[in-house]
């Protein structure tokens, strides 16, 4: 009783229920404390319904001795996984399609909040799974107004068939059930989601050993297989028989940015995918882009980055794209026209141009290209290969 006394009897009297140690679906199990335990300790034990009504012995936990244990608000209903992970994808595609507990996108939301981090931070998921991360940031953003980004990475195949297109689907509207959108988003929901998303693939070791194609020995030259013989070993990187191979990446490419692409393992095939050089070369010379545009000369297209470089930053820096392949003469004096006429590098303190250039005072792509590219692998200067 409430003092402490107490009495043994042979069973419970008309207003007491008996608590038997029997388990939540009718399984017998024993008592975690001994008789002596519980007649030691009677105030730290209470009696109250489990999950389905039925009478349970307890014991209270306590901190030190003193005082009870924090109470945690990570316990919220929202955060199942089971029913608001799992839900919010079944409303999203459909069904589940195969991905196990995902986290809830309420649960990702107030982890970030708690984080204190500001409105305009980057959060990085190096274990994005079905991309939880990237929906939080995006309803994040657009319930205050936030500039937050997000970082995923992902090497499962689900990247291709479950975290972009959910990244897709909730750029394009905020609510959908059973795979179709309720809505669009609205005016302002458009405005504080995501107006690019870049995706990267890097370039796997697998990838790389497709890519290398052996260069046919010139007129008195022994075949490679008969001048090396059996102790010949296949390296990532040869210096001649595959220095025109596109995994050495041969800069004649250079004038053909558009259409370069890779033979890459993917879902368990190999095939061609295509490989964006522009976005290569911001990432080799550390280009922090303001702005990416499009411009067009009659059948001529140019594709135009401009920011600054972590090596210079406040120097503004130009990079011009185009297909120059075939190009004489007359062609660069045009391009040299044309990118003055629309001003393309007016005020740049530094201009690069792909395919050879007219453009006062541009600098080659190419050359700096190979050098970050293969800095440490072939001895060239540079800040490292990727």
């Amino acid at each position: 009783d409430a003092r402490g006394e107490y009495e043994v009897q042979d069973g419970p009297e008309w207003n007491e229920i008996e608590v038997l140690p029997i388990s939540d679906n009718g399984e017998e199990k024993t008592w975690k404390w001994k008789r002596e335990t519980l007649i030691e300790n009677l105030r730290d034990f209470s009696a109250k319904p489990n999950r389905i009504g039925e009478m349970n012995i307890y014991m209270k936990s306590r901190m030190g001795g003193e005082g009870t244990l924090p109470t945690t608000w990570w316990g919220k209903k929202e955060y199942s996984a089971a029913e608001h992970g799992t839900g919010t994808i079944k409303n999203l595609f459909g069904d589940a399609l195969g991905f196990s507990f995902p986290k809830s996108p309420a649960l990702v939301e107030d982890c970030i909040r708690a984080s204190g981090c500001d409105a305009d931070a980057t959060v990085l998921d190096y274990f994005a799974g079905s991309g939880t991360t990237a929906h939080a940031v995006i309803n994040l953003n657009r319930e205050d107004g936030g500039r937050r980004r997000f970082v995923l990475v992902e090497m499962g195949e689900y990247f291709d068939t479950v975290l972009l297109p959910r990244v897709k689907k909730i750029i394009f509207s905020p609510e959908w059930r059973g795979g179709s959108p309720k809505r669009a988003a609205s005016p302002e929901e458009a405005e504080r989601g995501p107006r690019i998303v870049k995706r990267i693939r890097i370039e796997s070791y697998e990838d790389a050993l497709d890519g290398i194609e052996f260069d046919q020995p010139t007129a008195g030259q022994m075949p490679l297989e008969d001048r090396l013989g059996d102790e010949y070993v296949l390296k990532y990187m040869l210096k001649w028989e595959t220095r025109g191979s596109r995994t050495m990446l041969n800069a004649s490419e250079l004038t053909r940015p558009f259409g370069y692409s890779l033979r890459c393992h993917a879902n368990g095939e190999k095939r061609e995918l295509a490989a964006d050089l522009a976005e290569t070369f911001n990432w080799l010379i550390g280009m922090s882009a303001r702005t990416r545009r499009v411009y067009r000369d009659g059948e001529r297209r140019y594709l135009v980055y401009d920011g600054e470089t972590r090596a210079a930053p406040g120097r503004r820096t130009v990079v011009i794209w185009r297909d120059t392949d075939g190009w004489e003469e007359s062609d660069y004096k045009r391009d040299r026209d044309f990118v003055a006429e629309r001003e393309i590098a007016a005020g740049a303190d530094v201009v690069y141009a792909n395919g050879g250039s007219a453009i006062p005072n541009s600098r080659a792509v190419e050359t700096l290209f190979s050098e970050r590219m293969f800095a440490g692998v072939n001895g060239a200067n540079g800040n490292g290969g990727i």
